[in-house]
């Protein structure tokens, strides 16, 4: 475990560590905030609203269909997220979704066991999924739904448009993705909740008189939050373990809550999403370099993650290694911004760090489990996340 300083990160995104000019206007006229003070209190501000994620396609949309969460903002989403909160406490997550994250895994692993090796990107994902469907209620899927979302969030993502072939074909694949979610996942969930509500976000939804359209939007957006980035940290996280021995048997020796100490170390160190986008309401001040600075209304402000999580400010002695239980300035937590803050902040944080856990330290429990191929890293510009595929792993037959 690097305690002398040393760059321990496997995602090079070219931030370097935190801290210097925590605030900067770009030649884009985006301001780029890499100073953890400054980015906590710009996204627990009131005065701002989502930009970047899409965010400008979907006010497209008529006025009529109710936008995904995510995409709201004020009263309406304050209270969205009042109300879904008693999915996501840890008490609820420990009693309704521990025991499902313990039977998936016993699963994925017998999988592993019965080959002898597997592609970790395909154990976890289907962890992910199993665990999202609950919450969200997508109960009722017809098969293939792995595949499905496979399409939906590819590995090479395109860009849209009307004036290219490639920019065609972007917007007709994602239509065929959309609808097939639709009739093939959501569609039978929609029909079984109607008939008898349960305990899950479809239920909620149908009670707050939502359409199919837009529980399927819902859908999605958590789809994205609760499958796509717990897989890639999965992944990150068991990449650090299999490299660094003394981690490694750290990891294994301890306690749960000690083990989630070291994953939200792993974590703060290398978010999965690089990027936070708002767009200001109102003149936003800001803690700088040398006083406040002030963003002006109407003005884009970019949140460096992987740079604030890394601010020695908030982080302090060698912001770049791996230290579980660091001891921590200013307010910052372990996870550092990686989840988020304000009002935004990712609710399902406590499901990440549980399924995680508990998909890992099972892992690591088979005798000579070992890494035979390391994984290839690509990049989702859109949020400045990591993707990592192809990472191998074996087990004695």
């Amino acid at each position: 475990m690097p305690t002398d300083g040393t760059n321990a990160r496997k995602i090079d995104r070219g931030e370097g560590e935190g801290g210097g000019c925590p605030v900067s206007r770009g030649a884009d006229g985006v301001w780029a905030i890499r100073g953890y003070a400054a980015a906590r209190t710009a996204l627990r501000s009131t005065d701002t609203v989502q930009a970047g994620l899409g965010v400008e396609t979907v006010e497209k949309m008529p006025a009529k269909i109710r936008r995904p969460v995510l995409f709201r903002d004020g009263p309406e989403h304050r209270e969205h997220r009042r109300q879904t909160a008693k999915y996501f406490t840890p008490r609820h997550v420990d009693e309704a979704y521990r025991p499902l994250m313990e039977r998936i895994t016993d699963e994925q692993l017998a999988k592993l066991r019965r080959d002898g090796r597997a592609e970790l990107s395909d154990l976890s994902f289907n962890l992910a999924i199993d665990v999202a469907c609950a919450i969200i209620g997508l109960t009722e899927s017809r098969p293939g739904l792995q595949r499905r979302l496979e399409r939906f969030f590819p590995e090479e993502f395109g860009k849209p448009g009307f004036t290219s072939l490639n920019g065609l074909y972007w917007v007709w694949r994602q239509l065929t993705n959309w609808s097939g979610i639709y009739v093939n996942d959501v569609r039978p969930a929609v029909r079984a909740r109607r008939r008898q509500r349960r305990d899950d976000l479809i239920s909620h939804l149908l009670d707050e008189g939502c359409s199919s359209a837009e529980i399927l939007g819902e859908c999605i957006t958590f789809a994205a939050a609760g499958m796509v980035t717990t897989r890639e940290f999965v992944n990150l996280a068991a990449w650090h373990l299999f490299t660094d021995d003394e981690l490694r048997a750290r990891y294994r020796a301890a306690e749960e809550s000690d083990r989630i100490a070291i994953l939200h170390e792993l974590l703060r160190l290398e978010p999965v999403v690089g990027h936070l986008r708002r767009r200001t309401t109102a003149p936003l001040e800001l803690p700088g370099e040398d006083g406040t600075i002030t963003i002006p209304a109407g003005e884009v402000f970019d949140v460096h993650v992987s740079a604030t999580n890394t601010d020695p400010d908030a982080v302090g002695e060698k912001p770049l290694g791996v230290c579980p239980g660091r001891e921590l300035r200013n307010g910052a937590t372990p996870p550092g911004l990686s989840f988020g803050d304000g009002a935004h902040k990712c609710p399902g944080a406590h499901v990440a760090m549980l399924e995680t856990d508990v998909f890992l330290h099972k892992l690591f429990d088979l005798p000579d489990v070992t890494m035979q191929t390391p994984p290839r890293v690509s990049f989702n510009d859109a949020i400045g996340g990591y993707e990592l595929r192809g990472m191998v792993v074996s087990v004695p037959k």
